[in-house]
């Protein structure tokens, strides 16, 4: 028979305020590794001997990495304990950093910074444990928690890679990230509570396929993510190219100045740390309509940038606080369809995110080439739009679906 304290052992512990804090600044310093290297292009190339078109590469290594991490690594959250994988990867980034950090040639630093790369998924393995160790009442505002970390990581990552840099130079940059990880390893090793969750017993070739599976017959996965991917477009693209126009006439920013309005940013993102609690109160679709509104119209501030700094940091803060509400809310909605897979749901829905934050990129760059900033604006304007058409379009089906189910005469009005 077995005994009390054994039982006690066995039952699920779920994931209070103080564990989403750490897991939180676990996820955002994770996901900041992804990104300090932005600002040190310069370096690099000059003390690595690389190219200004080889220097692209950095950032395709890294998010590369991240892409493969996600589809072939997140999964396996759902087969095996969460607990013993998260602190794996910690470990495994901590070394892909130090790599980078003694790197000797360029193509070192770029095996190490995919290395690096794939292992910081572990922030959707943090995230999907604390949604699913989460009670149903307080999900939302758990994943709103852990989330409002990861943003601040990636909004922070620049500011904080840049005042390194200038302190110690870019190999420091990566040897304290390296130095970080290993620390919140142990932390986590000792607080983090045992993964008791059911797993699934799925196929591995079917776990990493499963994106493809969801967005086929996950109606809920499927809009979530769309709205999601494009969001991340625009999100990716007044981020991704922002630095072009502050370092033109008539402001000639530097490197460290531009990193300075990560700090706008991010100042949205904890103002939409509260999101989760809208959707655990049923109102996730109002507040996505009007999020992706203010979305939109936080553009039109931004295609200021050539003329007005204080407009910039308007349309920042409310990108950022509109983008980070988007984004819990989306996460809470796809971990509520199906909690015994919250792994699979969030490694797939983050793919679309990584796609539509480096095609966003991709498209304000090259259209502020051909056509200024104004051009840039207009590219990831009309991502926002987009998103906002997939939302309209959803809410739409299902009410004419729910019309022609209960209208007067048909088969199921008759059974009512």
């Amino acid at each position: 028979m077995t005994s009390t304290a054994e039982t006690a052992n066995r039952a699920p512990q779920t994931i209070g305020s103080r564990m989403a804090l750490l897991l939180a600044f676990v996820s955002g310093a994770a996901v900041a590794n992804v990104y300090y290297a932005q600002p040190l292009l310069d370096d690099l190339g000059s003390q690595l001997d690389m190219s200004p078109a080889a220097l692209g590469w950095v950032t395709t290594a890294t998010q590369g990495g991240y892409l493969v991490g996600l589809v072939m690594v997140v999964p396996l959250g759902d087969r095996f304990d969460r607990r013993r994988i998260i602190l794996a990867q910690l470990a495994v980034t901590a070394v892909g950093l130090l790599g980078a950090a003694l790197a000797p040639s360029a193509w070192t630093f770029l095996a190490f910074s995919a290395v690096f790369g794939a292992a910081s998924t572990v922030v959707q393995v943090i995230t999907a444990f604390a949604a699913a160790a989460s009670p149903p009442g307080r999900r939302g505002r758990t994943v709103g928690v852990v989330t409002t970390g990861v943003v601040l990581g990636i909004l922070l990552a620049r500011t904080i890679s840049g005042f390194i840099a200038d302190l110690w130079g870019w190999r420091a940059v990566f040897a304290v990230a390296a130095v970080v990880m290993l620390g919140v390893a142990a932390w986590l090793a000792i607080a983090l509570p045992r993964d008791t969750l059911p797993k699934e017993v799925v196929p591995y070739r079917q776990a990493i396929t499963s994106v493809v599976t969801l967005t086929m017959r996950d109606r809920t996965f499927r809009v979530r993510s769309l709205i999601g991917g494009l969001m991340f477009a625009s999100f990716g693209a007044a981020w991704g190219s922002m630095a072009l126009p502050l370092a033109a006439t008539p402001w000639h920013l530097s490197a460290a100045q531009i990193g300075l309005f990560g700090i706008v940013g991010a100042a949205g993102a904890l103002g939409a740390s509260g999101a989760g609690r809208w959707a655990d109160r049923g109102r996730a679709e109002v507040a996505t309509g009007a999020m992706l509104i203010a979305f939109l119209a936080s553009w039109v501030a931004i295609a200021q940038t050539p003329s007005s700094l204080l407009l910039l940091a308007v349309g920042l803060v409310v990108l950022d606080f509109a983008g980070e509400a988007i984004h819990v809310v989306n996460q809470h909605l796809i971990v509520e369809s199906d909690p015994a897979a919250t792994t699979r749901l969030i490694g797939g829905y983050m793919v679309y995110y990584s796609v539509g934050t480096g095609a966003g990129a991709i498209a304000a760059t090259v259209a502020y080439a051909h056509g200024g900033w104004t051009e840039a604006s207009i590219v990831g304007a009309a991502f926002a739009v987009a998103a906002l058409v997939v939302w309209a379009g959803d809410r739409l089906t299902i009410r004419r679906s729910a019309a022609t189910t209960f209208a007067p005469g048909t088969p199921s009005s008759r059974r009512r």
